[in-house]
C-alpha cells in the first residue's frame, strides 16, 4: 500500500448530464493504492488518519486519471504529417504502403515499442487501437503492452477487399480473429476488437462473419470507422444502394450494439445518431484527424441531444498528436466553430471516464473511484513559461483549460499505471 498526496481531480460523470456533482475535486487530497486498485480518494484531512503507516508521496502538480485514447492506429505511427489528399486518396498513398511493412514482425515489433511509450510519454493509459491485416501486429502490440502493463484493446483487421498484399480473405480473416481471442483472452489487461476497417473494404461475407464473431463473444467490442469524410461516404453509397444510409450497413450485419465503437461520425444525420444511442453504440471524436484530411465538423452537440456516448480519439496517424490535450483544445476549437462550446471539466470526463464507458472498461478506470486501478497522471500547470504565467493564480477552471489550450506531453510531469511509475518527464 502506497499513497500520493496533492490535489485530485477526476471526473467520473458526464457534466453535461450529471451537472457540477459529477466533478471530484479535492485540492489538498489523498489517492491510496493497494495492490494495484484505488482505496480510497478523498480530502487528506478527512482520511489521512486511517493510513496514518502507508508511505505517502507528495505530488507536485494536478493528479488526474490516465486519459483513454478511443480510436488510434499505431501501424501509421511513422506516416504522421503526411501531405496531400483526403481520405480514401492518403489511404493508398500512404497508409496502405505503410501498413504491408507489418508482414514482418520484428519491424511490428519496433513499431509497437515506440508507439505505447509514445502514448505513455503523452499520459494516455488505455487506448482502443487499429492493427494491420495480418494477425502478427496483434501479436506484436499485445506482447509490448503486457511487458508495460497496459490496458489496450485491440484487433485484427479485417479487408479481404483491401488492397494487393494487404487484403485477407472471408475465411482466413475470421479463422485468424478467432485464433487471437483464444490466444490473447484473460491474458493481463488486454482486449480484443473485431475491426472491420470501414463498410468499402470487406465484402459482404465478411461483415456478415464480424457480425456473427461479435455475437459468438460478448466479451469483445466492435471498432470501426462511419461517415467520416465524404469522398468516401459516397462510395458507400454508391456500393450499398438499398442501405438507409451508412450506419445501416453495418446494422444489418449485426455490428450496431452496446459494444460497438465509431470512429468520426462527422456526418451523421438524425435517424443514425437515434439508432446509435437506442443500441448504445459510442463515437470516438477525432478533432485533429477530421481537420487534417479535411473530413469535416463533428458535430457533439447533436450527438449530445440523442444521447449518444462519446469518447476522444487521436486517430494516428491522420490525427497530428499524440497528446490527447492538444487533441481537446482542437476538439474545442471546432466546437465553437459549430457554435457549441466544450467546457475543460467536460473535456476531462470524455477523455477519461466516458471513453472508459464506450469501451466498456468504466469499472476499471476512468475515475480514480474505490476498486478501479489507479492508472493516473500528473499534469504540470507551469509546464512551459507560457503555462505557467497563464496559470499563475487561477482558478482549477481556468488552469485545466489552459492545459487544454496550451498543453502537450511536456504537461505530462509523471504517468502511473497501476500505482507504479511508468514515465517521468526528463
Amino acid at each position: 500500500m502506497r499513497a500520493f498526496r496533492g490535489e485530485v481531480l477526476s471526473v467520473p460523470q458526464d457534466p453535461a448530464t450529471a451537472g457540477p456533482q459529477a466533478i471530484r475535486h479535492f485540492a489538498d487530497g489523498l489517492l491510496v493504492v493497494e495492490d494495484g486498485l484505488v482505496v480510497a480518494c478523498g480530502l487528506h484531512a478527512e482520511i489521512a488518519e486511517r493510513f496514518a503507516d502507508v508511505p505517502t508521496e507528495a505530488v507536485a502538480g494536478l493528479i488526474v486519471p490516465g486519459f483513454v485514447d478511443a480510436h488510434v492506429h499505431y501501424p501509421q505511427t511513422e506516416r504522421i504529417a503526411s501531405h496531400g489528399e483526403q481520405l480514401l486518396e492518403w489511404l493508398d498513398r500512404h497508409i496502405f504502403p505503410a501498413e504491408q511493412a507489418f508482414a514482418d514482425r520484428a519491424h511490428a515489433d519496433g513499431v509497437a515499442a515506440f508507439f505505447l511509450d509514445e502514448l505513455l510519454r503523452n499520459g494516455t493509459t488505455s487506448a482502443l487501437v487499429f492493427a494491420t491485416v495480418h494477425a502478427q501486429s496483434v501479436d506484436a502490440l499485445f506482447e509490448a503492452a503486457l511487458t508495460r502493463d497496459m490496458r489496450i484493446v485491440s484487433g485484427k483487421v479485417l479487408m479481404d477487399l483491401g488492397p494487393p498484399g494487404l487484403a485477407d480473405t472471408s475465411e482466413q480473416g475470421r479463422a485468424e480473429s478467432e485464433e487471437l481471442i483464444a490466444r490473447w483472452r484473460g491474458r493481463g489487461r488486454l482486449g480484443y476488437a473485431i475491426t472491420p476497417r470501414f463498410a468499402l473494404t470487406s465484402s459482404d461475407a465478411q461483415l456478415g462473419g464480424a457480425g456473427d464473431l461479435l455475437a459468438a463473444h460478448p466479451d469483445v467490442l466492435m471498432h470501426t470507422h462511419l461517415t467520416e469524410n465524404l469522398g468516401e461516404i459516397a462510395a458507400v453509397g454508391k456500393r450499398f444502394s438499398d442501405a438507409v444510409d451508412y450506419l445501416d450497413v453495418y446494422d444489418r450485419f449485426g455490428l450496431v450494439g452496446p459494444r460497438s465503437v465509431f470512429a468520426h461520425c462527422v456526418h451523421m444525420e438524425d435517424r443514425a445518431l437515434e439508432r446509435m444511442a437506442q443500441a448504445g453504440a459510442g463515437i470516438a471524436l477525432c478533432p485533429t484527424s477530421n481537420l487534417f484530411l479535411g473530413s469535416g465538423l463533428f458535430d457533439l452537440a447533436g450527438a449530445d441531444r440523442h444521447g449518444v456516448k462519446i469518447g476522444i480519439g487521436t486517430d494516428i496517424g491522420a490525427g497530428t498528436s499524440f497528446s490527447v490535450l492538444n487533441t481537446l483544445g482542437e476538439a474545442y476549437k471546432v466546437c465553437q466553430l459549430r457554435g457549441c462550446s466544450l467546457d475543460p471539466f467536460r473535456a476531462l470526463h470524455l477523455a477519461t471516464a466516458g471513453g472508459a464507458a464506450m469501451m466498456g472498461i468504466a469499472d476499471r478506470v476512468g475515475g480514480l473511484l474505490p476498486g478501479q486501478e489507479a492508472d493516473f497522471i500528473v499534469l504540470d500547470p507551469a509546464a512551459t513559461p507560457l503555462l505557467a504565467r497563464r496559470t499563475a493564480g487561477a482558478d482549477l477552471h481556468d488552469r485545466l483549460f489552459a492545459l487544454q489550450v496550451l498543453g502537450d506531453d511536456r504537461a505530462i510531469a509523471a504517468t502511473y499505471l497501476r500505482g507504479r511509475l511508468a514515465h517521468r518527464r526528463s
